[in-house]
């Protein structure tokens, strides 16, 4: 009865929510998200410098996360190459000091807060010729404004930045009088004008009071409470807002500090001056607000402006642009054709007489223009949610119920789609698109949590990512000995299923391919594969079965394959030298070397060995007739299999704690290349021992593994944002339904574009050998134009 109702809830969900259904939805729901911020932008403005400086909220205790952008962690050596040759002045009270500190501390964390604290304080970094001073002026008086004064005489250098900020002095002065509010109005009204003057070629701040702890105040500050704050705060607002200088050269109000006051203001051990968590991120924000614009971090969205289009990205605009309008106009014209050849009713036989017509050329081209219309669409989606400021963007926030919560879930839906396989030998296809997608929904978990901060997570989906690997070398080693179709077609077929869709974003993007690194490891990887069984002799399985000589000279190019890769392992000048060279280095170089492949190609050197090797011994035993893989058989006689499932039991929690109790990223990940295949070989060995293991499989996972490599690449811009540095917001306000909106649309996405891939790959790469290489020179020509126009932009840039 349970399995029953089971089934028939299966068939009642897939019955009312298709995929093409689920399409049509999300797309609707992009229309009206892209709407609806469009129109906030319209009304609210899009200077997202104002919310940095204005709003924004904790993640956790200490993350400060601004509304609708992200904020950058600058550190020294950044800091110092945006504010070369700069001088910034801080001029207020003891809380103005206290910003001054934490902000020369981004600079030179060595500095101590020494000194006379009602004096001014000159520090100077001369490596970098950065001027940072304090100066002491507690009130807003004649003796402030005559400072500034002469800043705007020019009898003075002028700072590039100016904080300023004052008012508990006048409070605790003047015992809290209303009469010192009004000369505070008076004296900050006359000093307006000077701050808007200097703002036109300086950044101005006017630092807003933040709120006190009125509890443990001394006696000789207790007149300075909150609503007094709240009134002078007010008073400064008004005044500076209301200019009508001020809506050309603006003084910049730094109101951000007193809601982060408002947080953490208890922790205060005097009540009136924030404790240094809270004034180094009233010092980052400040830095954010300068430096963005100059440095333009990924990470660092606020006060960024749109980047500029390029022009390989116009040119790539115009053709989507042209393939769109291409589309419809055949479309239509199409469409008018079939309705003049429906058929129609011969008068006298009273019969439908059918036109004869040739539409399989038409049928064709719409199909390319089709495919190149919805990828189009799909682009210009990518493009708003990454590149323009039209959505939101959120800094990442770890915490362990955002990680498991998720992966628990997924885990149960998992379950609740278990269903018979179609066949029941070891890996089959099933059961590895079930792998892969298990895999690919913890790692999208791993990464939108931002869980690489925790150390054993980290290590586990490192090893999730070698399984992938593993995966590759198991599977290209059994195609090309089984098959032994070493053919262009098939290498071909391969290359463009890996890498159409990252070209495709490397150019609308303008991202380099090494960016997204997966697709460069895997492409790399099938190529080593073929070339080290495609070269003579080539040994397939046919020819080895006839004489066992073949399988020795198998093993020999095997562990020719594994010295290579050690030799490079230890030679990380050679590898560099060889994908340092043009081509190879336009391919392989992000931020001008070529470290970052050097990194990924270590981390995972010996697993897609180690999976040839799998493949190999597996493909030999079943050869043999050594495994039982019927239906429900254990794999090995039952005592054997019994023996080999509590090894693999025992080595797979032995890895588990080992990643756990790791201390220290960079000695375990020297160590991973060697063990991660001890966790993997005891998982395939646990899922395919049992037979009624290897009988069923998860459909829900092996949807997800169909379409994983789509997934992966696809979450770099339209479900992360920043590069996968932050997180894309589509309903700012509601993070749980955020989440739930920008993945259904995410999922619907890379699902579209696996089908777009596999429907070019028919067209794009043809089966005819003459008409292949002929394209392949079209091809050719294509990418010597794209680094051609690459090179123009390079050199306009520099």
């Amino acid at each position: 009865m349970a399995a029953l109702a089971y089934t028939l809830g299966k068939r009642e969900i897939n019955h009312y929510f298709s995929v093409r259904s689920a399409k049509a939805l999300a797309l609707g729901a992009v229309l009206l998200l892209a709407a609806c911020h469009a129109a906030f932008r319209r009304y609210q403005g899009d200077d997202t410098c104002e919310y940095l400086l204005s709003s924004g909220r904790f993640l956790g205790e200490k993350v400060w996360q601004p509304h609708s952008c992200m904020m950058h962690k600058y550190k020294n050596s950044e800091a110092k190459n945006c504010l070369l040759d700069k001088h910034i002045a801080f001029i207020g009270d003891s809380r103005i000091r206290q910003l001054f500190y934490s902000f020369v501390k981004l600079i030179n964390p060595q500095v101590k807060e020494e000194g006379n604290k009602h004096g001014n304080i000159l520090s100077e970094d001369k490596s970098a010729s950065i001027k940072v001073d304090f100066l002491w002026y507690p009130e807003v008086n004649g003796s402030m404004k005559q400072h500034i004064k002469s800043w705007t005489e020019g009898s003075t250098t002028k700072p590039h930045v100016i904080v300023a900020g004052a008012a508990t002095w006048s409070i605790k002065i003047h015992n809290g009088s209303n009469e010192a509010l009004t000369q505070y109005k008076i004296n900050i009204t006359s000093i307006a004008p000077l701050l808007e003057k200097l703002a036109e070629s300086s950044d101005v701040y006017w630092v807003l009071q933040d709120p006190v702890y009125e509890d443990v105040l001394s006696d000789s500050r207790k007149m300075i409470t909150n609503e007094k704050i709240d009134a002078y705060n007010e008073a400064a607002i008004s005044i500076l807002n209301s200019s009508s200088r001020n809506s050309k050269a603006k003084v910049k109000v730094f109101s951000v500090s007193k809601l982060i006051a408002q947080e953490t203001i208890m922790q205060s051990s005097d009540g009136l001056h924030l404790p240094e968590s809270s004034r180094e991120t009233s010092a980052m924000i400040l830095m954010n607000v300068y430096c963005n614009k100059i440095l333009k971090p990924i990470d660092g969205s606020c006060c960024q402006p749109q980047p500029p289009l390029t022009l390989i990205q116009k040119l790539a605009f115009c053709f989507f642009a042209l393939s769109i309008i291409g589309y419809l106009i055949l479309s239509f014209i199409y469409r008018n054709n079939h309705r003049k050849n429906k058929p129609c009713t011969d008068m006298e036989s009273g019969e439908e007489k059918k036109p004869v017509t040739s539409i399989s050329p038409v049928s064709t081209l719409e199909t390319l223009l089709h495919s190149f219309f919805k990828l189009g669409l799909i682009m210009a989606y990518f493009y708003l949610c990454d590149r323009a400021n039209l959505f939101m963007k959120e800094n990442k926030f770890y915490t362990h119920s955002s990680f498991f919560i998720p992966i628990i879930y997924i885990l149960v839906l998992g379950v609740f789609y278990t269903e018979n396989t179609k066949e029941t030998k070891m890996l089959n296809r099933e059961q590895t698109d079930e792998w892969k997608g298990w895999m690919q929904l913890i790692i999208l978990i791993y990464h939108i949590s931002g869980a690489s901060t925790f150390l054993p997570v980290y290590m586990h989906v490192r090893v999730l990512v070698a399984a992938y690997l593993f995966q590759t070398g198991y599977g290209h080693f059994s195609y090309f000995w089984i098959k032994g179709d070493f053919g262009l077609y098939r290498v071909c077929q391969v290359l463009f299923r890996l890498n159409f869709l990252v070209v495709v974003l490397c150019i609308v993007m303008d991202r380099p391919y090494q960016f997204y690194y997966f697709v460069p490891l895997v492409t790399v990887w099938f190529m080593i594969i073929y070339a080290t069984l495609a070269v003579w002799p080539q040994i397939v399985q046919k020819k080895a079965n006839g004489n066992c000589f073949w399988h020795f000279g198998l093993l020999l190019k095997l562990i020719s394959l594994l010295t290579c890769i050690y030799f490079l392992a230890n030679s990380q000048g050679v590898f560099e030298k060889i994908f340092s060279l043009w081509p190879l280095s336009t391919c392989f170089e992000l931020n001008g070397n070529v470290y970052e492949w050097w990194f990924r190609w270590k981390l995972d050197r010996y697993v897609v060995f180690h999976g040839m090797m799998f493949a190999f011994i597996y493909l030999a035993l079943q050869k043999r007739q050594v495994l039982s893989e019927g239906k429900g058989e254990p794999l090995f006689s039952n005592k054997i299999s019994n023996v080999l499932l509590f090894i693999s039991v025992v080595c797979f929690l032995t890895y588990s704690i080992w990643a756990s109790s790791c201390k220290n990223k960079t000695e375990c990940n020297e160590l991973h290349p060697s063990v991660s295949v001890v966790q993997i070989l005891a998982f395939i060995l646990i899922r395919n021992i049992p037979g009624y293991a290897r009988s069923v499989y998860s459909s829900f996972f092996a949807w997800f593994g169909r379409i994983s490599l789509e997934l992966f690449i696809c979450q770099y811009h339209i479900w992360l944002a920043a590069d996968t540095k932050g997180i894309l917001v589509l309903i700012p306000g509601n993070p749980m339904l955020n989440i739930i909106v920008s993945t259904f649309i995410f999922v619907c996405v890379a699902h579209e574009i696996s089908q777009i891939t596999n429907d070019l790959a028919q067209m794009v790469v043809p089966k005819d050998n003459a008409t292949l290489l002929r394209r392949l020179l079209c091809i050719a020509g294509f990418f010597s134009g794209l680094l051609f126009l690459a090179a123009i932009q390079d050199q306009s840039r520099h």
